[in-house]
């Protein structure tokens, strides 16, 4: 895919220990995180580290599972596979010939709102290529306890587009590739999964588990245990990187698909997507918030410990709180999404190609433009150690 925007310019590796990809849920505006990725490719900067929670899980893993120089060609195959292509009108002859002056109106946002629920109601009816396909059988009518009993989609049809896409000997071996977390929810319990190359042999499975949304999916068996999407619980795998051992000097790019920020809902459709967008970004602010409390009371406790006594140094409250004070820096990067006002609440599971390139290009773009401030990639000046930048609200 090729853009008419500037591109951005090779840099030399930012002076951090690591650089790490996070990657948030919001099915169909995943396509944003593969614009991101591919901005931050062209500039030379290749994460060392990718987590991802749902969508964000399945991108995780394909930017894992294969050589810096096939992921973006990867990305854009995903993203091909699972949108429809674009809406084609009739072409300009006879009565479209003369109807060519409405043409604009076919471009303005009430009438992008229409051809965007059309896709999502395709998407209901029909699935996504490649991702799911509604069950023949309504779940009502499946035996109790069978996996069709538990969900209206199979996702059978993922697991062979994630074993074309993704070489999970790569992941799991140790030819240099970036490192790969994956959220997940375990069924039973409740609790909180990160599936990690650092602990366990990730495969498709794993991938699967992340994104399996309830209702609409079914849980995904790994080791005898069941597990629904990560979405549950958190959807952002921020806290998973941020708690980390060893702690290591650290350059995040966050990629938030929900915005905090909206204006005041005008009408019922308009309250389900201000719904879904605080919901969802609600968690992702309070683990942003959490890290930077978290990252000055690390430092406060190391500086603590330097200007204790040489008696107190050995004692053994003293040798807990080491563990606990590691001081390192951190730059956070925030790439959010910021919808338009047509894309409505079925913005997630509207799988057009028109929107994928949307969302492709504004991911692109966003990285861009950040990029194009320097502190971005500098360590930071804080006392505290700690800086955060959202484009939005620097430009």
């Amino acid at each position: 895919m090729t853009h008419a925007i500037e591109s951005s310019t090779q840099q030399a590796r930012p002076p951090f220990e690591t650089i790490a990809l996070v990657l948030q849920g919001g099915g169909a505006l995943g396509a944003y995180q593969a614009g991101v990725y591919q901005a931050l490719a062209e500039a030379g900067i290749e994460p060392d580290w990718v987590a991802g929670i749902s969508i964000g899980a399945i991108n995780a893993a394909i930017i894992a599972g294969n050589p810096p120089q096939a992921r973006v060609g990867k990305l854009r195959e995903f993203w091909q596979i699972v949108t429809g292509p674009e809406l084609q009108w009739p072409a300009a002859t006879g009565f479209w010939a003369s109807a060519a002056e409405f043409a604009p109106a076919l471009k303005s946002d009430a009438a992008r709102n229409v051809v965007n629920q059309w896709a999502a109601a395709r998407a209901i009816v029909s699935g996504a290529p490649g991702f799911f396909a509604p069950r023949t059988v309504t779940p009502w009518l499946w035996p109790e306890g069978s996996i069709g009993a538990t969900s209206y989609y199979d996702t059978k049809e993922l697991r062979g587009t994630l074993e074309r896409l993704i070489d999970f000997d790569r992941i799991n071996g140790d030819r240099g590739t970036a490192r790969l977390s994956i959220g997940a929810v375990n069924v039973r319990t409740g609790n909180f999964a990160y599936f990690d190359t650092t602990k366990q042999t990730i495969g498709p499975d794993h991938v699967m588990a992340s994104g399996a949304l309830p209702p609409g999916f079914p849980a995904v068996e790994i080791e005898g245990e069941h597990y629904w999407d990560g979405g549950l619980v958190s959807n952002t795998p921020l806290r998973w990187v941020v708690e980390a051992r060893p702690q290591r000097d650290t350059l995040a790019f966050q990629v938030d698909l929900w915005s905090s920020r909206g204006k005041f809902p005008r009408n019922m459709a308009e309250v389900g997507t201000r719904q879904k967008e605080i919901a969802y970004s609600s968690r992702t602010r309070a683990a942003s918030t959490r890290f930077a409390e978290l990252q000055c009371l690390r430092n406060s406790v190391s500086s603590l410990i330097e200007k204790l006594p040489a008696e107190l140094m050995e004692a053994p409250e003293v040798a807990v709180l080491r563990r606990f004070s590691e001081r390192k820096v951190w730059n956070l990067i925030q790439l959010i999404y910021r919808a338009k006002q047509y894309e409505g609440d079925s913005k997630d599971y509207e799988f057009s190609r028109e929107s994928m390139e949307d969302h492709w290009r504004a991911g692109y773009n966003d990285t861009v433009r950040t990029l194009r401030h320097p502190e971005v990639l500098e360590r930071p000046r804080a006392a505290d150690g700690v800086f955060t930048f959202d484009v939005a609200e620097h430009e």
